[in-house]
């Protein structure tokens, strides 16, 4: 084999073995990430044959951990009223396929008729998709796995004990620990955000177009992550509402979810700004070096305001770091500036109002504080400055 083979071959071989350590590195940590739902199945689906069979008396009461780790495994970050539809959904599938099976025996129009009697019953509760579907999958396994012997009703009632014994392996025999889950669904969904920020300034102060619509199309693909973050925080207020043992985080746990809104409202602005810049460099606007630079400051608070919140700290520096930003996105006016120009500084302030929401302040008071670092405190709203009558 010449040396440039074997150079070929060595390549080959390190890039195989570094894909392999990865694979087992990505499945190791998946693991770890789903350990903790598996040890809160186990001990669910074991507490609820144990309460159904041995304490209730029931011989074959297998729907009592089926239900229990159903409950579990759908309520991982949703909220506990979605929960409660699953349990009552395999309750209402469980009791209208005993009854079914009851009156008129099994055979495959009786399964037709069991579960469209069962999705009627979930639909006219007023139950969501997972009530719906749950409804009729319980009343497909009653009315193929079981036979009519046996006291009615009794399926119903180990549905009921497993939905329980579920609903308290997860909020207080072994809850997750919500500022965890809240914690690494928001890490990425703010460096999302920090990162398109930082690369659009670095774009624009190069005048690159191509950069900045690459930096807005991967905000757009980061949706889902926002999306994500939000649902989280949902959880998790809930999820410390139900659960004494985790009680203690709630002064961490509330910096991520009362931030969790106003972070997507930043994302949303962000989008704005940056197709205000695309525009200005499609129409050869002037770009103020300070425009870049304030963009390049936003990023900044956005990873500050990562940092304080996984610290549990009181986010100060991002505040200081995001009203710089506005102050130097005014300066733009003192220059020649563009309309498109005009709209990514206001863009920029709202972003940081955005911020100072995300850290705590108030309503009110977010706002106020931007106009001061700008420069308007005080200022009549109708004054003009250079380059004023260009800004929307």
């Amino acid at each position: 084999m010449t040396d440039e083979g074997q150079r070929g071959l060595a390549t080959a071989l390190a890039q195989v073995g570094g894909r392999s350590r990865s694979g087992v590195q990505g499945s190791w940590a998946r693991v770890r990430r789903g350990f903790f739902l598996a040890a809160q199945a186990g001990v669910a689906a074991g507490l609820a044959w144990y309460l159904a069979h041995d304490v209730i008396g029931r011989a074959n009461a297998f729907f009592a951990p089926i239900a229990a780790v159903i409950t579990l495994a759908s309520s991982v970050g949703q909220r506990v009223r979605r929960t409660a539809e699953l349990v009552l959904g395999v309750a209402i599938g469980i009791g209208v396929g005993d009854a079914i099976i009851l009156l008129i025996g099994t055979g495959p129009w009786q399964i037709g008729l069991v579960v469209t009697l069962a999705i009627v019953v979930a639909t006219a509760l007023g139950g969501g998709p997972p009530l719906v579907v749950q409804s009729a999958s319980s009343a497909v396994l009653v009315a193929t796995l079981t036979s009519t012997t046996g006291v009615p009703w009794t399926r119903f009632i180990d549905a009921l004990v497993g939905g329980a014994v579920g609903l308290t392996v997860m909020t207080v025999l072994l809850p997750l620990n919500p500022l965890t889950i809240v914690r690494h669904a928001a890490e990425p969904a703010l460096e999302a955000l920090a990162g398109g920020l930082r690369t659009v300034a670095e774009a624009l102060a190069d005048r690159d177009e191509a950069r900045v619509l690459a930096a807005l199309d991967e905000l757009r693909a980061a949706e889902a992550t926002f999306a994500g973050y939000a649902a989280a925080a949902k959880a998790a207020r809930e999820n410390v509402a139900f659960a004494p043992a985790r009680w203690r985080n709630r002064g961490t746990l509330a910096q991520y979810v009362d931030g969790a809104d106003q972070v997507t409202y930043a994302l949303r602005n962000v989008r704005v700004l940056i197709r205000r810049v695309l525009t200005a460099l499609d129409d050869d606007e002037p770009v103020p070096a300070v425009l870049p630079a304030s963009i390049g400051m936003l990023a900044e608070a956005v990873e500050l305001l990562e940092q304080d919140w996984a610290k549990g700290e009181e986010p100060v520096a991002t505040r200081e770091r995001a009203l710089r930003a506005a102050a130097e996105s005014g300066k733009a006016y003192t220059e020649e500036i563009g309309f498109s120009g005009g709209v990514v500084v206001a863009q920029i302030r709202t972003t940081v109002t955005d911020l100072l929401r995300a850290t705590g302040i108030e309503y009110g008071e977010a706002p106020r504080l931007v106009r001061r670092a700008a420069g308007w405190h005080g200022r009549a709203r109708g004054g003009r400055g250079k380059g004023r009558d260009r800004r929307p």
